[in-house]
C-alpha cells in the first residue's frame, strides 16, 4: 500500500515518518496524525489517510478527532492550572467544596484522590438513561448522594466518564468565575494561544472533525466485578441516545476531547518544561512536579494493568507506554489515540486516528510512533 506522509519532519526525525508509512502498511489504519515537540520547538508534524469512514476525505492539516480518554491528559492540565491560581490543592477534600459530596462516607475523597481514580466511583451501579449524562447537575447529584464501591486507600479503580464529572464539579466551585474544564481550556490556556484542543467543541468546527471507525471486538477487561460493569458494561455506562453532533458539543472532560496531534502535542509540552508554554509560564514547576508525582499504583480494580497515577494522568515507569523514561506521564484514549510528555527529554507528543483498535492502552501504532521518536 502506498501511503503519502504530508507535513513537517525536522532532520534526524525521518525514522517518525517511517514508522507512520509501516502502521499505514499493515492495514491498521484509515487516518492518522502525529506530533513531536523538544523542550516547546515542534520536530514532527505529520498526517496521512483519510478522515472518513468511506476513504473519500482526506486528512487535513486542520484535521480534528475525538481522542476519548486522551483528554484526561489535558484536564489533568486544567487542574494543574487551577492548583496553581490557588484555588483549592490537590489536598482539597471535594466535600470542602461541595457539602452534598461528603454522603456515604466520602468526606475524606480529595481533589488529588479524585484525579488519580480512587474516590470510589467508576460508573453507576443504579440504572440511568445513557441520556442523563448530558444532564451536569443530575449526574453531580447522584455521584455526590452514592456510596464508593471500595474504601478510600484501598487503591484506584479507573473512573471513564466520571472522573471528569468529578474534577469538573470541585474546579467549578472553587472558580469565583465558576468556569468548567472546557472553558478554561477554550478561555484561558488553549483558546488565547491557537492551540487546537477542545472540551465542548463549537457546532462551527464539527466540519473538521473526521470519523472514527470502532474496534473489530471490545477491549479485554480482565476478570469481571462490579466495577468494571459500572464504568464500561452496563448499558448506560457511557453517554448516548443524543446524536453526534450534541455529543461533540457537550464537555465531557474525561472523554469527548477533540484536537489535532500538534495541538495534544504542544499542550502536553507543560509537562514536558516544567510547566512552559510558547516560552511563557503557564503553571509553577512545583505544581507540574506535584502533579505528575505517583499517587497510587498496583492492579487496578477496572483496568487489566499494574497501573500508576498522578493527578490525573499514567506515569510511565516500565510499561514503556510513553517511551523508555519511568517519569513520562501520559494518558491513551479509547481505540489507540496517545498523548505524552518526558520531563527527562523535554519530548511531549501526540498520537492520534480515526481507526480505532481493541486496546485499552498501549496501542503498538503508537508505541511504535513514540519509540522512532526516540
Amino acid at each position: 500500500m502506498s501511503i503519502t506522509i504530508h507535513g513537517h519532519v525536522a532532520p534526524g526525525f525521518e525514522a517518525v515518518a517511517d514508522a507512520m508509512r509501516a502502521n499505514f502498511e499493515t492495514g491498521d489504519e484509515i487516518g492518522a496524525a502525529f506530533a513531536l515537540y523538544e523542550k516547546g520547538k515542534k520536530r514532527v508534524d505529520i498526517w496521512a489517510g483519510h478522515a472518513d469512514r468511506a476513504r473519500s476525505k482526506d486528512w487535513q492539516e486542520d484535521t480534528l478527532i475525538p481522542v476519548f480518554s486522551t483528554g484526561k491528559a489535558i484536564s489533568a492540565i486544567v487542574a494543574a492550572y487551577a492548583v496553581d491560581q490557588g484555588w483549592l490543592t490537590y489536598d482539597t477534600k471535594l466535600a470542602e467544596l461541595w457539602p452534598e459530596f461528603a454522603a456515604n462516607g466520602k468526606e475524606a475523597v480529595s481533589f488529588g484522590d479524585a484525579l488519580s481514580h480512587q474516590a470510589g466511583l467508576p460508573g453507576f451501579t443504579e440504572a440511568i438513561e445513557p441520556s442523563d449524562w448530558f444532564n451536569r447537575e443530575l449526574i453531580e447529584a447522584r455521584l455526590a448522594a452514592m456510596a464508593p464501591m471500595w474504601p478510600l486507600g484501598e487503591g484506584s479503580g479507573y473512573h471513564p466518564i466520571t472522573f471528569g464529572f468529578l474534577a469538573d464539579a470541585a474546579i467549578r466551585r472553587a472558580d469565583r468565575q465558576g468556569r468548567t474544564i472546557g472553558g478554561l481550556l477554550r478561555e484561558v490556556i488553549a483558546g488565547p494561544r491557537g492551540i487546537d484542543v477542545h472540551i465542548g467543541l463549537p457546532e462551527a468546527e464539527h466540519a473538521r472533525a473526521g470519523e472514527h471507525v470502532l474496534p473489530p471486538r471490545p477491549p479485554h477487561l480482565g476478570k469481571m466485578n462490579a466495577e468494571k460493569q459500572a464504568a464500561f458494561l452496563k448499558a448506560w455506562s457511557s453517554p448516548g441516545r443524543r446524536g453526534a453532533a450534541e455529543w461533540r458539543t457537550a464537555e465531557f472532560p474525561a472523554a469527548n476531547a477533540h484536537a489535532t496531534a500538534r495541538g495534544l502535542a504542544e499542550l502536553m509540552g507543560v509537562f514536558a518544561t516544567g510547566g512552559l508554554l510558547r516560552g511563557e509560564r503557564l503553571l509553577s514547576e512545583a505544581v507540574v512536579n506535584e502533579a505528575m508525582e505517583i499517587r497510587v499504583a498496583g492492579e487496578d480494580r477496572v483496568l487489566p494493568f499494574d497501573i500508576a497515577f498522578g493527578a490525573g494522568v499514567n506515569v510511565n515507569r516500565d510499561l514503556g507506554w510513553f517511551g523508555p523514561e519511568p517519569r513520562a506521564v501520559g494518558h491513551y484514549g479509547f481505540g489507540g489515540s496517545c498523548a505524552f510528555a518526558d520531563p527527562v527529554t523535554g519530548l511531549s507528543g501526540a498520537y492520534v486516528m480515526n481507526r480505532q483498535m481493541d486496546v485499552l492502552a498501549g496501542d503498538p501504532r503508537a508505541i511504535r510512533l513514540i519509540e522512532a521518536a526516540y
